[in-house]
């Protein structure tokens, strides 16, 4: 069972996650920030891996701690629900349309977290959320879940169009990456043996 639930406390968050990557993208998010628990539904719904959010943060300061601390448990959480990475298909990339944007993911869970992030929103605000939130998501969702993760707006004038394709195409990318490949069998996809 690829599943994996976990709590992650400390003085400015309390987050509790769960994952299913056998599911069909079923989501239950609350984390107090509209904006983002509308990304994350994007992302449950276009990567078909069931996710509960619940989290609670010191949002009358901002809203970074809670998106941060959130991206933190998901990418644990990731990482504990692959367990040894067997038999995954490793490689992921989407290209995601949206009206006015484009923006292209790809992704390796490498057990080698990096991210590259190219993003122009033009704007510092999308309704109340701040747009520099996005990198920062992408950030501690990779570092914790162990991918190497590429993710570039190729093009855009709408910040939420940006934002939205962005998410969507993580989730299409990982759809991609976290699907058991049916000719690797129990193999671990690197030559080293280990992920």
């Amino acid at each position: 069972m690829r599943q994996a639930a976990l709590e992650r406390k400390t003085a400015e968050t309390a987050i509790s996650v769960s994952l299913d990557l056998e599911g069909t993208g079923k989501r239950d998010i609350a984390t107090g920030v509209g904006f983002f628990d509308h990304m994350l539904d994007q992302l449950a719904r276009h990567s078909m891996i069931d996710i509960t959010v619940r989290a609670t943060g010191d949002t009358h300061i901002d809203d970074h701690h809670t998106v941060e601390d959130t991206g933190i448990a998901l990418g644990q959480a990731l990482r504990e629900a692959l367990g040894d990475k067997a038999g995954i298909t490793r490689y992921g990339s989407a290209y995601l349309p949206m009206d006015d944007t484009l923006s292209r993911v790809a992704l390796d869970i490498s057990g080698r977290p990096f991210l590259v992030f190219e993003a122009d929103f033009g704007v510092e605000k999308i309704g109340s959320f701040d747009t520099q939130l996005v990198r920062e998501f992408f950030q501690a969702f990779a570092f914790n879940a162990g991918i190497t993760l590429h993710a570039h707006c190729l093009y855009g004038a709408n910040a939420h169009h940006i934002a939205e394709s962005l998410f969507k195409a993580l989730a299409r990318a990982l759809r991609e990456a976290i699907a058991e490949d049916p000719r690797a069998g129990s193999a671990i996809p690197s030559t080293k043996g280990v992920l």
